[in-house]
């Protein structure tokens, strides 16, 4: 894990991600030298000063590219308006769910992610499902080198991430390039889904996943039968209890075992693992639809796994990091000791010798990325090679 902050788990944490996403180390420095302070003040004054300084290195990257613009040079263009988006997309996640222009923050990261990837004619097209007079807003991301209808690994969201962050970090590039398309949803409680239309998380996670099946089963360009879903972080709770009581899905994928979120919530009361993002029970409350901790905690008592694995009966594949400071290593193994019925499960711990060995493998995506890349394919006989 790169420590550019000594004391500061939750800004490593998002400078980790940043680079995950593509941030330039020359651009990380510029924005992170002016920080060594602030990252020792409190959530408020830290993470504003956090958000001044990685927003106007945006402002900067767009004003150079619209000077490529002016110059016919799109390429460019986009390569820069993408790595606009993805800072502003790394200071948003940290602010309070109230803090002043939040919103206008996210909607600016949203267009410039869209202009990036119109720039730069990305494999990469924006979709909206229909979801209870509402809509859930995803990304999709053709197969390669298929003719026909191609397999495709639905891929949500943990508790803070986003559809852009999960699309930029690599997952959907390395399954195209083995045949097998992408769905990036922004499911309920993240991304577009609580920010512009105000959808909470939900514990039956099968209830929204069933709606994203019904989509893909409407389009000519995949195959019903080779659905699957990976979910990374809490995504790796809704994962599982999606594919245990859908049974349309195909396969299932944690990136992050996240057995019993509920335990985890006990131990954060008690100051034990580390936060995702600062101002965390403001934001969990947001995420989940509760008006104070008090009722979160009622809701997170169902975020747990147990009942729900032995119904698994597709294959399925437990990462874990080996050093997870948020959620302990158990959990994983207790996800795969109670897959007791599916007829293809597999446990992989990331360790210091392939990388990825922190939460999600947010230290190291590539080496973890690719593995459950090659899972996937392998298991929806795609290609490898």
């Amino acid at each position: 894990m790169f420590k550019y902050f000594p004391t500061n788990y939750v800004w490593n944490l998002s400078v980790n991600l940043a680079i995950e996403m593509g941030a330039r180390i020359g651009e990380i420095e510029e924005m992170c030298g002016p920080l060594q302070e602030a990252a020792k003040q409190k959530d408020k004054e830290g993470t504003e000063a956090f958000r001044d300084t990685w927003a106007k290195m945006a402002d900067k990257l767009c004003l150079l590219a619209e000077e490529d613009e002016s110059r016919g040079r799109m390429i460019s263009a986009g390569d820069k308006y993408n790595r606009a988006a993805t800072y502003l997309i790394t200071c948003e996640r940290l602010q309070g769910h109230k803090a002043p222009g939040r919103l206008e923050l996210y909607q600016r990261a949203l267009a410039l992610f869209q202009k990036s990837i119109t720039l730069g004619k990305e494999n990469c097209e924006r979709v909206e499902i229909p979801y209870d007079g509402k809509q859930l807003s995803a990304l999709y991301v053709r197969a390669e080198g298929v003719e026909g209808p191609a397999p495709v690994l639905i891929q949500v969201n943990g508790l803070d991430s986003t559809k852009e962050m999960k699309y930029r970090v690599g997952l959907p590039h390395w399954l195209a390039k083995r045949g097998v398309s992408s769905l990036i949803v922004d499911q309920p409680g993240t991304g577009e889904a609580l920010r512009l239309h105000e959808i909470p998380a939900r514990f039956d996670a099968e209830y929204w996943a069933s709606k994203v099946v019904d989509y893909l089963e409407q389009r000519s360009d995949i195959d019903s039968q080779r659905i699957g879903m990976e979910g990374v972080s809490l995504g790796g709770y809704h994962c599982p209890r999606a594919v245990a009581n859908e049974p349309r899905l195909a396969l299932g994928v944690c990136w992050g075992a996240n057995h019993d979120w509920r335990d985890v919530q006990k131990r954060r009361l008690e100051k034990e693992g580390d936060f995702p993002v600062p101002h965390y029970w403001q934001h969990v409350c947001w995420a989940w639809g509760a008006k104070d901790i008090d009722e979160f905690m009622e809701i997170a008592e169902n975020v747990h796994l147990d009942g729900q694995i032995e119904k698994i009966k597709v294959p399925f594949l437990v990462t874990h990091g080996e050093k997870d400071s948020q959620i302990p290593i158990k959990w994983a193994y207790r996800t795969y000791e109670q897959l007791v019925n599916s007829p293809k499960r597999e446990l992989k711990i990331f360790t210091d010798r392939e990388g990825g060995v922190q939460h999600s493998s947010f230290d190291n995506s590539a080496n973890a990325g690719n593995y459950i890349a090659d899972w996937v394919a392998e298991t929806f006989k795609a290609t490898t090679a």
